[in-house]
């Protein structure tokens, strides 16, 4: 409901934080306000007793006070379903099992919570593991290795939020308005979407090669063995494991307070994450008085704040090169391919059989097969085939199928009052799966670590056990192929780690403490330049290889900036929105000189291309042609053939160079970028802006920024439409972005910026305001203390309550 407008004022004026609580507590009925351990950590409210405080600000974004745990998870869950209600739902019919029943089998999903091809295979994926109890047992196991109490309370009161939302609100989104598919949940459904999260980079990336693997019938009908050749098979694991072309990437930097203006802190956090579907970010402010205060991003379906910042702290995530799974040949009994020997000795499958209601027709029974190591596995991804021979087969490996703890890592980094503390809260929970760590703190500290769940394989595990496709495959993409058959070729543990089979803390690469600390989804070895990390295994990622252009650009950017030194948090704003090309300035030049003699008949394209400012700015004329024919070049040419300086380790950042005009296919791709725009009726010199956008309720938003392969800091990867009038949506790319610092005072000074806003209901004052301001690279001033959340000229008080 909303407060009366003569109580409104009064809330403007109560004391800080205190009041906040005190509001809480006097919305609570008499039975759960009063009585013994009310307010306390120990006090557990039944469902029907849960309620918070949400205060609106700007642009929709919710500060949420409660009084503990399961109140706080309540008044998220409550808000998120006031956003995303549609979103949300269809994630929880994909956890269920469901979406054969109420989309058909053949439709694909948003491929939000797996890499699952058709809503059958997702379905025989989720609903297995729901049959399996996976997750039950995971919310059974005692923390350290399972969640939290705190967490469990927040999944609780998250659903209960979620639920009593939906009992008391009419849907206006036309995504699910009146459909049967949008239902209550639980606490369960909130964990199995936490675990679908978690296995993204695992099993969650195998789910048609889990659904699908057969025993074979017989030998291959044309008489060969069926197995993949080891050289094929590696570069297809390279490039499925190539996070550059990855639906999600980032930056993040942290520059410590030897290169800012008042010795604190400053980060930069800019994730790339999908612009549509259940993989999106959503702000909060989440505040439990003399508990937590944290305000940030999370991700939708989630119930703490997965990237964000404190008084004291900011952190963000980079998605990471470990790889968070290993394959385990196996070799199979002569004449039962359903068992495999370990050390001589036959051990038989275990069959998992699994039912998916199909809307409109017959239910759809599999069988699932699974083993000692994981699950048996027939491909890895479209191009990367593991058959499943009478000889051989391959069980997946993937230990964040046991780790549910990725909620409590983001929880104390909430309540972290240093960069010691994020490292503190990564040793003891060790929760998260695919992603880096970069944060910096008010005292003036910066930290990166690649603190990610990866299986245990050494390089000397990996040399000692590799089957004839592991020697092939592990070197070029880290994905280790181990012989199954030997039990002396088990993972083993580290005595630091928290679960069996996995890397211990003190094995990970980490940067602590230098001028500036910057990832953008290479490994960490070029964190810094003049600090390069060394050391780790391979399974981790690569040491001094060929670094992407995102990550040259960016490491050019933030060294200029920390060598200028006195750093503030306008700094940061003014890198978000640079928007500089790397490949621009790397190439730009000689392609204008070289395009007289590929385009002999068209002066026009070369003055485009030699006038162009190399950014991509909404304004910059020639950016759309150069960014087109970059794209075939990059993607027709082959690599080696790119550049005449090729790359050296020896000077990382400034290799390869000095781009190839007389590659062959170079005047082909130029003039097919000329003819392409031109067969559209775009002019050679049209603005970008006029040509890359959105649209917004029947309104056009142009948009600055560009692809991965241009090495743009502000990355988004939009759809080219030539008949809509060029990039005409944004699949994915920057996303949540937040700069942050300190100035003496308990407030953080932190602008922030949601690129797609809070709410994908089109009928939303917030679907759309934020993306607009995106679009004129402006801020949001972000609220954290009490009085700039009272003194909000938006503020909305709304008592939440069951």
């Amino acid at each position: 409901m909303h407060l009366r407008p003569h109580l409104r004022t009064r809330l403007r004026h109560l004391a800080l934080a205190g009041a906040a609580l005190a509001l809480v507590t006097a919305s609570m009925p008499a039975s759960a306000a009063a009585g013994p351990g009310s307010g306390g950590r120990d006090h557990r409210p039944s469902d029907r007793g849960l309620s918070a405080v949400v205060r609106y600000t700007e642009y929709g974004i919710p500060h949420i006070v409660a009084k503990d745990y399961a109140n706080l998870g309540f008044g998220t869950g409550w808000a998120q379903a006031a956003d995303q209600v549609c979103t949300l739902a269809d994630g929880f019919v994909t956890v269920a099992g469901e979406r054969s029943r109420h989309f058909g089998p053949d439709a694909a999903p948003d491929g939000s919570l797996s890499s699952a091809t058709t809503n059958l295979s997702s379905d025989l994926y989720f609903r297995g593991v729901r049959d399996a109890g996976t997750v039950e047992r995971l919310l059974r196991t005692p923390a350290p290795a399972g969640p939290s109490r705190d967490v469990r309370e927040l999944m609780r009161g998250w659903a209960a939020g979620y639920n009593a939302w939906l009992r008391k609100n009419r849907i206006t989104d036309p995504a699910c308005a009146r459909a049967g598919w949008v239902r209550p949940v639980t606490a369960l459904d909130v964990a199995r979407r936490g675990f679908a999260v978690s296995v993204l980079g695992g099993q969650g990336r195998a789910v048609d090669g889990i659904t699908a693997a057969r025993p074979p019938a017989g030998p291959p009908a044309d008489g060969s063995s069926g197995a993949p050749g080891p050289g094929r098979t590696a570069e297809a694991a390279r490039k499925l494991f190539d996070v550059s072309d990855a639906a999600m990437g980032s930056n993040a930097v942290a520059f410590s307070g030897a290169v800012t203006a008042d010795g604190r802190g400053l980060l930069l956090g800019n994730p790339h994450y999908p612009w549509q579907g259940g993989r999106r970010f959503w702000q909060s402010q989440q505040t439990i008085p003399g508990e937590l205060n944290v305000s940030g991003a999370s991700l939708l379906g989630t119930t703490v704040v997965n990237i964000g910042f404190n008084d004291k702290v900011a952190w963000s995530h980079t998605v990471a090169t470990g790889v968070p799974l290993n394959l385990h040949q196996l070799a199979l009994v002569p004449g039962d391919p359903t068992s495999y020997l370990v050390d001589g000795k036959p051990e038989r499958m275990t069959p998992r059989t699994v039912t998916v209601a199909v809307g409109g027709g017959a239910p759809v029974t599999r069988t699932q097969w699974w083993t000692r190591y994981g699950p048996v596995v027939d491909r890895l991804g479209a191009q990367l085939p593991l058959p499943w021979t009478a000889a051989t087969a391959y069980a997946l490996n993937d230990p964040n199928a046991a780790n549910l703890r990725a909620s409590d890592t983001a929880l104390g980094f909430g309540k972290a009052r240093s960069t010691r503390d994020v490292a503190d809260v990564l040793r003891r929970t060790q929760g998260l799966p695919w992603v880096n760590t970069v944060a910096a703190d008010s005292g003036g500290r910066s930290f990166f670590a690649q603190a990610q769940l990866l299986p245990r394989i050494t390089d000397e595990l990996a040399q000692r056990c590799s089957t004839p496709l592991g020697r092939a495959v592990y070197p070029a993409s880290g994905v280790a192929v181990l012989d199954g058959s030997r039990s002396d070729c088990a993972l083993g543990s580290d005595p630091d780690a928290v679960q069996p089979g996995v890397f211990g803390p003190a094995r990970m690469p980490v940067l602590r403490d230098a001028p500036y600390a910057e990832n953008s989804n290479d490994s960490a070895w070029l964190t810094n330049a003049d600090r390069p990390l060394t050391g780790y295994e391979r399974i981790f990622g690569t040491v001094a290889t060929q670094r992407s252009l995102r990550t040259r650009g960016g490491i050019e950017d933030v060294a200029a900036m920390a060598e200028r030194g006195r750093l503030t948090v306008s700094d940061l704003q003014r890198q978000q929105f640079a928007n500089r090309v790397p490949a621009g300035d790397l190439a730009a030049a000689d392609v204008a000189g070289a395009c007289p003699v590929a385009l002999p008949d068209d002066p026009e394209a070369c003055r485009v291309l030699a006038a162009w400012d190399r950014t991509v700015d909404t304004g910059s004329r020639g950016a759309l042609l150069f960014d087109r024919f970059w794209r075939k070049f990059t993607g027709t040419v082959p690599a080696a053939q790119q550049w005449l300086v090729p790359f050296s380790a020896a000077d990382p950042v400034r290799t390869p160079r000095a781009v190839n005009t007389a590659a062959p296919g170079f005047a082909k791709v130029l003039a097919d970028a000329v003819a392409e725009l031109r067969a559209a009726r775009i002019p050679l010199d049209a603005p970008l802006g006029a040509h890359q956008f959105v649209v917004r309720n029947g309104q056009r938003i142009p948009l600055s920024g560009g692809t991965e392969a241009l090495g743009v800091w502000n990355k988004i990867e939009p759809v080219w439409n030539a008949a809509g009038g060029g990039y005409t949506e944004v699949a994915h790319g920057t996303s949540h972005v937040q700069a942050v610092g300190w100035d003496g005072s308990r407030c953080p000074v932190a602008r922030t910026l949601l690129s797609y806003s809070q709410s994908s209901n089109p009928a939303s004052p917030h679907h759309a305001d934020q993306t607009r301001l995106y679009a004129g690279e402006r801020w949001v001033t972000s609220r954290f203390c009490e009085k700039d959340i009272l003194h909000s000229p938006a503020l909305r008080v709304v008592v939440v309550r069951d």
